[in-house]
């Protein structure tokens, strides 16, 4: 059953930086990404969560790969524009694919008292879908959003050149019902603004 997005809920957003539009590093000569509204889609719920004081909740790839565009120290590595990190918003850096693997985002988020986890991101099948997994062994109620995440084709053991749509459905498909509820864009806006007064009333009383 799908539970209205309340104080107990934090947005999630997985390594939302520029250097996700590397296609070249990490899809290879023939790299190329899927959805190409996943960005648009982002920042449309983010804004909205904002207007009604939810909680948000950052993950910073800070990879240890020699020539990865995802490091904090590089341009590429800084958040996309309409994604910045506010006051008040949890933030952590990792260097592994689970946002929950050496940093304190479980410490942070239950010290928050969040019990649910609306998940946005990239890549799908990467640190979107390690993180959702132990998200939900940790006992958090998480919703991925399917169409606010983005990844790259894969190219299997064989040589195979998976399409990135491809590669992104099967993630969706092994997490909901599992690990994870996979809702819409429209689903989660309808989610946020349907306990929007109760949100309103958490932000003023901060």
């Amino acid at each position: 059953m799908i539970a209205q997005f309340d104080d107990a809920t934090a947005l999630l957003l997985i390594d939302v930086q520029k250097g996700v539009d590397d296609t070249d590093y990490y899809g290879g000569p023939t790299g190329r990404a899927n959805n190409p509204q996943a960005k648009d889609n982002i920042r449309q719920i983010l804004a909205t969560w904002r207007d009604r004081g939810g909680k948000v909740a950052f993950t910073r790839h800070d990879s240890v790969e020699e020539g990865s565009p995802l490091k904090l120290s590089l341009e590429s590595g800084q958040q996309l524009d309409g994604m910045d990190i506010l006051p008040g918003d949890i933030a952590v850096s990792k260097s592994v694919n689970s946002g929950f693997i050496g940093t304190s985002l479980e410490l942070d988020l239950r010290r928050a008292r969040i019990q649910r986890l609306c998940v946005v991101g990239f890549f799908t099948n990467v640190c979107v879908e390690t993180t959702v997994r132990m998200a939900g062994n940790m006992g958090f109620d998480t919703y991925l959003v399917h169409d606010a995440c983005s990844t790259m084709n894969s190219i299997g053991i064989d040589g195979t050149d998976y399409d990135p749509d491809l590669v992104h459905n099967m993630a969706i498909a092994s997490l909901n019902g599992e690990f994870c509820t996979a809702i819409s864009t429209q689903d989660a806006l309808g989610l946020i603004d349907a306990d929007a007064p109760h949100l309103e009333r958490v932000q003023g009383n901060e």
